[in-house]
């Protein structure tokens, strides 16, 4: 195994110290008894009590989880969808403007994406809520999901299908019993991805949401503007908290997972033996 060299280490430690010690110092000043945050006066926990006694922020959570929740699901159905036709389908009429218009938003400004939708809420007369954010996040997170889940496709094994077919399944049968669980790691990786997508996005929900539904980064950047409190490294602590557990047990699952691989194809070979 290569070694590493001083300079190497020096860059990685500056590289880590750089994302994370903001973070870290984040989490240290939430449990802050000041209410000037670049004060230190002492441990506490009061701000958590404050935070969970803000209705603002509790209903801007509530209806963040609710977009990330419905718009993730809306994007993995049809960016799955998208996939599937781009893959499977091969070159057909109109492929080209397909593609494109799955893969702009990929690259377009949030700006752009944010200004156009909120046109053609007005255009059409519809009132800015929830609605029109899930619709909105819906818009641009299902082409992450349609690249994810195509690049699995693109790989995929046809002739599995073409044997559930011939054994007596329907080919919705065979999509459910055979391609969904081959592709479902994929499909869950794009669901993620747009959850997370949902959940950040502050520039688009601002021209597409209403009045009453205000989302967590939407409150939390008009909170900021105003100066940061307490409050906020509580939130912030929290969110931190909830992505770390997450990653741990995705981790432990992933490692399980592909243990029992490991054991059942040794288990096979020493099957055949």
């Amino acid at each position: 195994m290569r070694r590493m060299s001083g300079f190497n280490i020096v860059s990685l430690t500056f590289g880590l110290a750089f994302l994370y010690l903001p973070m870290l110092i984040l989490v240290i000043y939430s449990f802050n008894a000041s209410k000037l945050v670049t004060v230190w006066a002492g441990f506490s926990t009061r701000w958590y009590g404050e935070l969970l006694r803000n209705e603002a922020f509790l209903d801007a959570a509530l209806v963040t989880l609710k977009v990330g929740v419905i718009s993730s699901t809306l994007a993995t159905v049809l960016g799955t969808m998208a996939a599937f036709l781009l893959v499977r389908l091969g070159r057909f009429s109109g492929r080209t403007l397909f593609s494109g218009m799955i893969y702009a938003p990929l690259v377009m400004p949030d700006v752009i994406t944010g200004l156009a939708l909120l046109l053609l809420f007005i255009g059409i007369d519809m009132d800015r809520g929830v609605t029109t954010i899930v619709l909105a996040h819906t818009t641009f997170a299902m082409c992450y999901v349609s690249v994810v889940v195509s690049s699995r496709l693109s790989s995929f094994d046809t002739s599995l299908e073409e044997a559930a077919l011939d054994l007596g399944c329907t080919p919705w049968s065979a999509f459910r019993l055979v391609t969904l669980p081959i592709i479902a790691p994929a499909v869950i990786s794009g669901w993620l991805l747009a959850f997370t997508l949902s959940l950040d996005d502050l520039v688009i929900a601002s021209f597409t949401a209403g009045p009453s539904s205000t989302t967590l980064p939407m409150k939390i950047f008009s909170a900021v503007r105003l100066g940061v409190s307490p409050e906020i490294n509580a939130l912030s602590t929290l969110m931190i908290g909830v992505v770390a557990f997450g990653v741990v047990i995705f981790s432990i699952l992933s490692k399980r997972n592909t243990a029992l691989k490991l054991q059942e194809e040794r288990d096979a070979v020493d099957g055949r033996t």
